[in-house]
């Protein structure tokens, strides 16, 4: 299921529409790195090119996270 989102950035209303998978991991990373899900909006946000939109970031942004979280950690050597 699609749904449409409203988030307040830099005093500014905008909206985005995602997929309800997409919608629970976003407040499940921001709840992880301890902060409000508008400031990870934000953060989304200010780190997007002018190219694409915010619905399209913020899906990026949680697939690279969980590919980040899924890579396994190396061995050190002995």
């Amino acid at each position: 299921m699609i749904a449409k989102h409203s988030a307040t950035l830099h005093g500014h209303r905008t909206s985005f529409t995602l997929e309800d998978p997409f919608w629970q991991e976003l407040k499940s990373i921001a709840k992880s790195r301890g902060m409000p899900l508008a400031r990870l909006i934000a953060e989304i946000d200010d780190g997007r090119g002018s190219e694409g939109n915010l619905s399209s970031a913020i899906r990026l942004y949680v697939l690279a996270w969980i590919k980040a979280q899924a890579r396994p950690v190396e061995p050190t050597a002995p």
